[in-house]
């Protein structure tokens, strides 16, 4: 029976019972036909070579729906789920055969994939941090590398492989009660206001049609990409004093609970966590209005960032092969966009691929 991939909410549901397993290098030599591959320190429970990811919340939907697509290795006739030819491309191979074989791993017949995907769940410094300690094979991050280690020097930041697969726009959202109230858009100086504590009541608000209400401004974790791409783009600097915070939430899933289960609260998070338990407003930046589902994905919006996949001095054979499907048409209809991503434009697409083009086997 066929392996159904999983929605983003079965995987969030489970997503604080995976871990990122622990091991030494991984081999990456192309797997002998009819074997499973040797580990070189960290093999699956398959007995295939393992590939781990982890970091980011942001960025886990993508990439725990992408290992889910290749371990289940579907067949090239299977139109639902992989169907190569609605993409371009012309093969005979199944789903991770195909992306494998690009990278000189060799199909041996059956249902299994070259090797077996790992994503664990924390944000995106855990997750470079555990890449630099040769932990974890990509390092999840919704923040640039320098950002999150904003005191290394440029040797120390040059171990670090940038590939970035997706852009997130963070949107602002509030409880319900408060967008109910009138609170359907905010200026950038009052977001401010209310995340430096100068703002402190809703009825501060001129459009807020409400008894007084304390605000609580929820945060994310200081070393999350997304708290750290907040504070560079909002407050102009990754380091900046937010004394308005009254709480602060590790995972986005956290946030969004925070939120929706609370009737004064303001928060930042992922684009693709929004729904209408946390409504989402407009942002006045700079004369400008940015509205959620209609320009968000502006290069000018202040809170649109990429998302990052890091790797480890280079990138390996099976790091490009699970990766270039990912930014491939195919990964970025699949994987990116059904989350309530922007996939990447044709040419940062391009420019992306041509860094792993030259692994090809």
């Amino acid at each position: 029976m066929r392996e159904t991939p999983v929605t983003r909410r079965q995987l969030l549901a489970g997503a604080a019972g995976i871990t990122a397993s622990l091991g030494g290098c991984i081999s990456t030599s192309p797997r002998p036909p009819g074997q499973a591959a040797a580990g070189g320190g960290g093999g699956g429970s398959s007995g295939l070579e393992l590939l781990k990811a982890g970091g980011s919340s942001t960025l886990f939907p993508i990439v725990q729906t992408a290992a889910s697509y290749w371990a289940s290795n579907y067949k090239p006739t299977d139109m639902e789920y992989w169907g190569p030819s609605q993409y371009g491309i012309e093969t005979d191979k199944r789903l991770s055969d195909y992306w494998g074989s690009k990278y000189g791993f060799e199909a041996d017949g059956d249902v299994s994939p070259p090797f077996e995907v790992r994503v664990g769940l924390s944000h995106s410094g855990t997750g470079l941090e555990k890449l630099r300690n040769q932990q974890i094979d990509i390092g999840n991050s919704s923040a640039p590398v320098a950002a999150e280690f904003p005191e290394a020097s440029e040797e120390e930041l040059s171990g670090f492989t940038n590939h970035v697969v997706a852009v997130d726009a963070q949107p602002i959202i509030v409880s319900k009660e408060i967008y109910e109230a009138g609170v359907t858009k905010l200026t950038a100086e009052q977001v401010r206001g209310i995340y430096t504590g100068e703002i402190t009541n809703w009825s501060q608000i001129d459009s807020y049609d409400g008894p007084e209400k304390e605000i609580q401004a929820v945060g994310r974790s200081e070393g999350s990409g997304t708290d750290t791409a907040f504070r560079t783009n909002m407050l102009g600097d990754p380091n900046a004093s937010m004394e308005g915070v009254d709480a602060r939430k590790g995972q986005n899933q956290q946030v969004k609970t925070t939120v929706s289960n609370s009737n004064n609260a303001i928060a930042y998070m992922a684009l693709a966590f929004v729904d209408e338990s946390v409504p989402a407003i407009e942002l006045e930046f700079d004369g400008k209005t940015y509205t959620p589902g209609e320009n968000l994905s502006d290069p000018s919006y202040p809170l649109a960032r990429d998302l990052h996949c890091y790797t480890w001095e280079g990138t390996s054979k099976k790091e490009a092969a699970f990766l270039r499907m990912i930014l491939s048409d195919f990964g970025q209809t699949n994987f990116v966009e059904p989350e309530g991503y922007s996939k990447l434009t044709d040419e940062r697409q391009q420019t992306e691929i041509e860094k792993l083009a030259e692994r090809d086997a």
